[in-house]
C-alpha cells in the first residue's frame, strides 16, 4: 500500500473515484462515500483497516482475497461498486443530509439504468439518510428500485466495532445466497 503525506490525502478531496459498474450485475455494492485513501489511490475501500475485501472473500463472493487495486476483477463475478455520495471526505460525518438525499436520488437513477439484481448499501445509517427510511435495519429491505432488490449491509469500516469480520461475512453470505436464488 502506498503511503501518502497529509498534503497528498488532503488534495484527494478534489478527486473523483470512478464506479466499477456494468449493466445487469448480480450485486451492486454501494459505499457511503470515498474516503481520502480511496480517493488518493482511485480504488474503492482502500483504507488498510477497511474489512470490505476480506469480508467479500470470506462470504464466498470472490474465490480469493482481492486487493483494492484489483477492483475491476469484480465485474467478472457479476459484482460492482459505487457510492451514495461521490465527494471524498476524511469521515462520513462530514456529509450533509442534503448530500445523502441527493446521493440517494442519483443512486436510484443509476440503479434504474444499470438494472443489477441486488443493490447492497454498506452502512445502515447511510441508507436511512439517503432514502429517508429511519427504521431500516441490516438485511433485505421492502424497497425495490425497478426490479432491483435492496439489501443493507453493515459498514465494513474498521471503526464499526458493532460487527466483527465473521458476523459481517455471515450477513454478506446471506446476501450472496439471496442474489443466487
Amino acid at each position: 500500500m502506498a503511503r501518502f503525506t497529509p498534503e497528498e490525502l488532503e488534495a484527494a478531496r478534489d478527486r473523483v473515484v470512478p464506479d466499477v459498474v456494468a449493466d445487469g450485475l448480480r450485486v451492486l455494492f454501494c459505499g457511503i462515500n470515498p474516503g481520502l485513501m480511496t480517493a488518493a489511490t482511485g480504488h474503492h475501500f482502500a483504507r488498510p483497516g477497511n474489512r470490505f475485501w476480506p469480508v467479500l472473500h470470506r462470504s464466498g463472493f470472490t474465490p480469493r482475497l482481492l486487493k483494492p487495486a484489483e477492483q475491476r476483477e469484480l465485474l467478472s463475478y457479476g459484482l460492482g461498486i459505487t457510492n451514495v455520495v461521490a465527494r471524498p471526505t476524511a469521515r462520513a460525518d462530514e456529509l450533509s443530509p442534503e448530500e445523502y438525499r441527493e446521493g440517494g436520488r442519483l443512486l436510484a437513477l443509476k440503479v434504474e439504468r444499470l438494472r443489477p439484481r441486488m443493490l447492497a448499501v454498506v452502512g445502515v445509517t447511510a441508507y436511512r439518510a439517503a432514502f429517508d427510511d429511519r427504521k431500516a435495519q441490516v438485511g433485505p429491505q421492502p424497497r425495490t428500485i425497478g426490479d432491483t432488490r435492496v439489501w443493507v449491509l453493515p459498514n465494513p469500516s474498521g471503526l464499526n466495532a458493532h460487527w466483527t469480520a465473521e458476523t459481517m461475512a455471515e450477513e454478506f453470505r446471506r446476501l450472496r445466497e439471496a442474489a443466487e436464488a
